[in-house]
């Protein structure tokens, strides 16, 4: 995904048991949903900056689930599918349409919904009969699962995508095993946002499993640019302060003075909870108010600071002046800066596990617990 820029992906025949939410690393995360480890098993791995905008994950079943994703305001739902192959039973088969076609009908008719399936079935070449649901790049011969896939389409106002734009054959073809080529995996979305839709293509040499291939396409939402007002974040008290026993005992101090200082000493918790409140407002100050997006430099020291500061002026340097000093200047405190980097990360683990250790860093570890649980879950 991180080479090919490919932003949310649908997997099918994961074979990994369980429903959860899981960062697989490079800022991705997974959502899955499986009930054997030997069968079936559908997922949706998504890029980090669309992570936070999952308002809802409807897992169906170990063939169909779903996510709602809120993308500048448009409402765009990904569908992940695994239908049943040729030798299953018809029950088995019919189970999974019905589950598709409930799934579809939940969607309100306004939104964005685009389908990532293993349909088991090709549609063939042409598209007589079909043109409002299909173009004519497709692969081969049509089976009898494929009418059920256009059949689908015709039902919910869906359009193939793989089979309107025209490619060689070899950027059609999504499993090859043995002498066989075929089309099964394919790509729907709404008829109506077929424009939206600016190439989609079979990705040679990009496979997970030998057989089959990675098919993707390009979708640019069109949305209505609304101004967005700035959202004040709650300023909160920095009571953290209070680990230093300085501030601890200046909080102290003036809290009793605030106390004292009264006419009356207020015989209600609420009188007093706002005394405190307000005097550590006061002696401990209060956050910006924004929102701290990178929580990844919690490590971040002074020697770092200042050798990151080194490397953007050498960098700027060598812009004005392309010289070979000025580059080996460069290259160097880049690799200053990743030793410090390291160093520091180091120091920080070091001085975490020693925490840890101790009756105090118990509060750490339950901390560290719950973010591990957050991450685990879906929204």
């Amino acid at each position: 995904m991180e080479r090919r820029k490919v932003d949310i992906l649908c997997v099918q025949e994961t074979r990994w048991k369980g429903s959860k939410a899981r960062s697989i690393g490079a800022g991705f995360q997974l959502l899955y949903y499986g009930v054997d480890s030997k069968r079936n098993g559908v997922g949706v791995v998504l890029k980090e900056e669309f992570v936070r905008n999952v308002l809802e994950v409807k897992r169906v079943s170990d063939r169909v689930m779903s996510l709602k994703l809120e993308i500048e305001g448009v409402m765009l739902n990904v569908v992940s599918g695994y239908a049943p192959q040729v030798g299953c039973e018809l029950e088995e088969k019919e189970r999974f349409w019905s589950e598709l076609d409930e799934m579809m009908e939940s969607i309100p008719t306004g939104e964005r919904v685009v389908i990532g399936a293993d349909f088991n079935g090709h549609v063939g070449e042409g598209n007589t009969g079909d043109e409002e649901v299909m173009g004519k790049f497709g692969v081969k011969e049509r089976n009898l699962e494929e009418h059920m896939v256009v059949d689908f389409a015709k039902r919910m106002d869906m359009a193939v995508v793989n089979t309107y734009f025209q490619k060689r054959e070899e950027h059609r073809v999504t499993y090859k095993s043995g002498g066989r080529r075929t089309q099964v995996d394919y790509i729907l979305c709404r008829r109506g946002n077929l424009k939206e839709i600016s190439d989609c293509k079979v990705v040679v040499g990009e496979s997970v499993a030998r057989q089959h291939r990675m098919v993707v396409c390009r979708m640019t939402l069109i949305v209505c640019k609304k101004k967005r007002s700035k959202i004040e974040i709650e300023k909160k008290t920095k009571w953290w302060k209070l680990k230093k026993e300085e501030c601890c005992e200046e909080f102290r101090q003036k809290l009793r003075q605030a106390l004292v200082g009264q006419v009356v000493l207020p015989d209600d918790w609420e009188t007093t909870a706002e005394v405190i409140r307000e005097t550590g407002r006061k002696v401990l100050g209060v956050s910006s108010g924004r929102r701290k997006e990178d929580k990844e430099t919690w490590w971040w020291n002074e020697e770092v600071q200042d050798s990151i500061q080194r490397k953007q002026l050498a960098k700027k340097k060598w812009d004005m002046d392309r010289t070979e000093e000025n580059r080996q200047e460069y290259k160097e405190l880049q690799r200053r800066v990743k030793r410090e980097v390291s160093k520091a990360k180091q120091k920080a683990y070091d001085e975490l596990y020693t925490r840890l250790d101790t009756r105090e860093g118990e509060k750490d570890l339950y901390r560290l617990a719950r973010q591990r649980d957050r991450d685990g879950k879906d929204v």
